[in-house]
């Protein structure tokens, strides 16, 4: 089967990038038939209980409880989330994972089919006018994730040794490798709905995706989160945000970050009167870079009496040499657009280390070589 055009690709693109990065509470009834729907096709009776966690921190907690770790994740001081996660479950009998089941077998069927039928060279073409196009952003928030849930064993309050705590960690990484992702499924069911692969077994599974986040499916239990309360992003599509978390769940489960980078919660709030000479004593290099951003690299470069490496018609090029970093290389240009008030403003552009010219700089914006680039207007 064909993907049909592109202007039908985009908008099935949009519609999943809206689901991946979609907050609010989660529509349940249609999460839990979207479920129900995913074990018939996997030749199962629908769970007899679903049991919802605000986070997917508080799912892997749970799921990890039912593996029978609990003991294991008190030992690392998570006593509190421990005793909520036994007493919601109640003595529950699970039975077993049936993730494979649900999700794997299905999933993987229809992949090989699909790959088959679009045969070597159209897949990836129509992988990157879908899913391609929305796996970058999604996964790099997935991995954001479950590196978070595994540091809630190493991180804040827990006070147990640290063989248990590192122990703790691998427990809730794993669990989160148990669980089907929900949202951040969708670059894939962007792909599968493109080939018209998802009124099949995969019907379920993109329901609950429309309206649910990580889930974990048992063969009488399933634990489903919600999605996120917040999300903030930048124009790149990075989490962003410098006056609280970038990601934020209903329990308060979230991730701090500046233009995509993990940084401490107070981090930004922590940065009044901030001064060159403590951007340069610093001696984490990513959080260097958060603290030059914020300062401005034109003032950084003002009050440190920094001279440029080259000058010519496009720019000037300059760079800042940090301790135990690559040095930060930006090309200074001027908007050859007026601002409302006539003044002209100049932009501070960041290039690679490597940039010896102006105009070399200015070209790699463009995403050319130096020698290919012409401009009609200097900018």
């Amino acid at each position: 089967m064909s993907i049909g055009t592109l202007r039908e690709a985009d908008y099935v693109v949009a519609d999943w990038q809206s689901a991946a990065f979609g907050t609010g509470p989660a529509d349940r009834a249609r999460a839990e038939a979207g479920v129900a729907a995913a074990y018939a096709a996997g030749g199962l009776d629908a769970p007899e209980r679903y049991i919802w966690a605000s986070s997917p921190a508080h799912g892997a907690v749970l799921a990890a409880v039912l593996a029978g770790h609990g003991g294991a994740l008190e030992e690392a001081g998570l006593t509190g989330p421990v005793e909520r996660a036994r007493a919601e479950l109640g003595g529950s009998d699970a039975g077993a994972s049936v993730l494979n089941a649900v999700r794997t077998r299905p999933w993987e069927a229809e992949r090989t089919a699909a790959c088959s039928e679009q045969g070597p060279e159209q897949w990836p073409r129509t992988w990157a006018e879908t899913g391609g196009l929305l796996w970058n952003q999604v996964q790099s928030l997935v991995v954001r994730v479950r590196a978070a849930i595994g540091a809630l064993a190493t991180e804040g309050p827990s006070e147990g040794p640290d063989a248990a705590r590192d122990r703790a960690e691998s427990i809730l990484r794993a669990a989160t490798l148990d669980a089907v992702l929900g949202q951040h499924d969708a670059p894939w069911l962007a792909q599968f709905e493109a080939l018209g692969r998802l009124d099949g077994p995969l019907a379920g599974l993109a329901e609950t995706a429309r309206s649910a986040g990580w889930w974990w499916p048992y063969e009488r239990l399933v634990i489903l989160s919600e999605r996120p309360a917040e999300l903030h992003r930048d124009e790149p599509g990075r989490l962003h945000r410098g006056d609280g978390p970038a990601l934020a769940y209903p329990d308060g489960f979230g991730l701090h970050a500046w233009r995509g980078m993990p940084i401490p919660p107070d981090f930004v709030a922590s940065l009044t009167g901030l001064t060159h000479g403590r951007i340069s004593a610093e001696e984490n290099a990513e959080l260097r870079r958060v603290m030059l951003e914020i300062f401005g690299y034109d003032r950084y470069l003002a009050e440190t009496g920094a001279r440029p490496l080259h000058r010519d018609e496009t720019g000037v090029l300059w760079s800042i040499d940090l301790p135990g970093d690559e040095p930060v290389v930006m090309v200074e240009v001027v908007n050859s657009t007026p601002e409302p008030d006539g003044t002209y403003r100049t932009y501070y552009l960041r290039v690679p280390p490597t940039t010896r010219t102006a105009r070399a700089g200015v070209a790699w914006t463009f995403g050319v070589d130096e020698a290919d680039y012409h401009p009609q207007k200097q900018t």
